[in-house]
Order: C-alpha cells, then structure tokens, then sequence
C-alpha cells in the first residue's frame, strides 16, 4: 500500500513511518497540515494515519475536505486526545477508525489489516488468478493451493495488480506502490520485480501490454 503518515511528533513520527515501511508499504511523512493537502492532492492513497493537532490546524479539517470531494481513501486517526467528543467528531467527520496515543504498533498494523478487508468488501477479500490465490488482506499468495514467499516490494507490485485484477495499471502507478517520496527510482525497476515474480509464480502471472502498462495474468 501507498500510505501516507501526517503526524507532528518527530519521535511518534519515526516510529510509525519505519514500522509500517518495514511491514512492505511505502510510506510518505508530512508533519503539517499543509504539506498533508499538498500529498492528497498529488498522490492518490490507499490508506492515511492522521494525527488531528497539527501545527498549522486540524486533521479534522482535512478529512471533511477529502469526504466532502467524493474521496474514499480509508483514514486511521492517531490522536492523545482521547475524549468521547474527539471520537465522536472524528467518526463523524469521516474516519473509519481511531487510535489513541500511545498506542501498540502490533495494534496499529490490526486496525490497518481490518480497515482494508472492510474496504475490500469482504471478511478475507480473496483474487483468482489462473493457478494463483491471492488473499489482500493478509498478504499471501498460493500457486495451486503452495504458498509462495515473496518480498515486500514484490508483494507490492502483486497486489496493486490484484487491487483491479482486470484493469491495465501503468508503470507510474507500480512506482508509486513502490516508492515514497523522495526514494530513487532505476528506470527499470518495475521490469526488475515483475520479471522476479514471474520466476516465483510462473510467467503468465503478470501480463505486459507494451507501451500501456500490466495486468494480472488470468
């Protein structure tokens, strides 16, 4: 998942962008509000933690604008403010769940783990594809009934093609499942990882469609 992490608190900040990076997601760090907008109005998300005092305003804010333009991207808020009116207003306002700090990181990967089989409509969202079982929401893909280990970044390039398992998804959207702000990207990546999983997963895994994109092999 593309995640994107707006929170002022350096300490809090690191500790939550480095877990959920090593959990195999790219992860982008603002610490205002403003730097925030700036991300949702570029990059579309697949998840947002979202701390509501910030320098400069309040989450809230931001989130009633994303809700009010049509935009579904699920939002955790991570706040120290624990009132019932806070929980109340966020819910409210949009949020599909709420952690109050200090949280447990173990806790934090659960809430994102349940946030994203309820956007996947289903208890356990599964994709077939030809001999592949690929389960979104707990990160596993079976080649006729196996599982298969694959690398975080492998895993990453897989499951953005399994999001829309008939659509064409570009090489500009692999990256940016890949790659946060700021990281280097080769010019051959994307070609690197799906070469990688069609010698783990069998070459009619991934389709190319030259000059257009990938799709998920059927």
């Amino acid at each position: 998942m593309r995640v994107l992490l707006i929170e002022d608190d350096a300490v809090l900040g690191e500790a939550v962008r480095d877990y959920v990076a090593g959990l195999g997601h790219a992860v982008d760090w603002m610490q205002t509000l403003d730097d925030g907008r700036t991300a949702t109005d570029t990059v579309a998300y697949d998840l947002i933690l979202l701390d509501l005092r910030l320098p400069d305003g309040s989450g809230i804010s931001l989130l009633t604008d994303l809700r009010r333009a049509g935009a579904i991207t699920p939002v955790i808020i991570l706040t120290a403010h624990d009132q019932i009116s806070d929980r109340i207003e966020g819910l409210n306002s949009g949020a599909d769940d709420y952690l109050v700090k200090p949280f447990n990181l173990g806790e934090l990967n659960a809430r994102m783990l349940a946030v994203a089989r309820r956007y996947a409509g289903t208890a356990l969202p599964l994709v077939e594809a030809g001999p592949l079982t690929i389960q979104l929401a707990d990160r596993r893909v079976l080649r006729e009934g196996e599982p298969v280990d694959l690398s975080s970044r492998e895993w990453a390039v897989l499951a953005r093609l399994a999001a829309r398992p008939d659509a064409i998804v570009s090489k500009g959207q692999i990256e940016e499942a890949l790659y946060a702000f700021g990281s280097e990207i080769e010019s051959n990546t994307v070609e690197v990882y799906v070469s990688r999983l069609r010698k783990k997963l069998g070459k009619g895994c991934v389709e190319t469609l030259r000059g257009i994109g990938y799709r998920l092999g059927r």
